[in-house]
């Protein structure tokens, strides 16, 4: 990959406008959000804030009660730093810490990232076409 990669569970008031205008304008699940909503949503959540080389690149978030359950949300990497494995550290980490927690079932829908979240352990639900589960332990 090459670069600094770091994540931070702190989200600037840039940031978060980079936030909101991806979820607003390019994510197929929240299309036209508004700027309220997403700053309510990530006040209640346990965000994750990846950077490389100081710069803003990937962004998730987990709502959680960081005991038992996890569902992991709005999870991308900005256009400009796809195909370099973002995506991976991003969840590896969000992993890491939700484990470190103690945090023991975590679920999440996708359309297009299947192949991503079974590297981690993540297995389909029923005969759902978006929504997946993991357990540990």
């Amino acid at each position: 990959m090459g670069g600094d990669f770091t994540v931070s569970n702190t989200v600037s008031e840039a940031e978060l406008r980079r936030i909101h205008r991806f979820l607003a304008e390019e994510a197929y699940w929240s299309k036209g959000i508004s700027i309220e909503f997403v700053r309510k949503a990530l006040a209640n959540s346990l965000c994750f804030v990846a950077c490389l080389d100081g710069e803003f690149a990937a962004f998730g978030r987990v709502v959680t009660d960081l005991a038992s359950f996890g569902y992991l949300k709005d999870i991308f990497v900005l256009s400009e730093y796809r195909g370099r494995g973002l995506g991976k550290l991003l969840v590896a980490a969000m992993l890491e810490q939700l484990e470190q927690e103690g945090v023991g079932s975590l679920m999440l829908t996708t359309a297009d990232a299947h192949g991503l979240y079974r590297r981690f352990g993540f297995e389909p639900v029923g005969d759902s076409p978006r929504l997946m589960r993991r357990a540990v332990g």
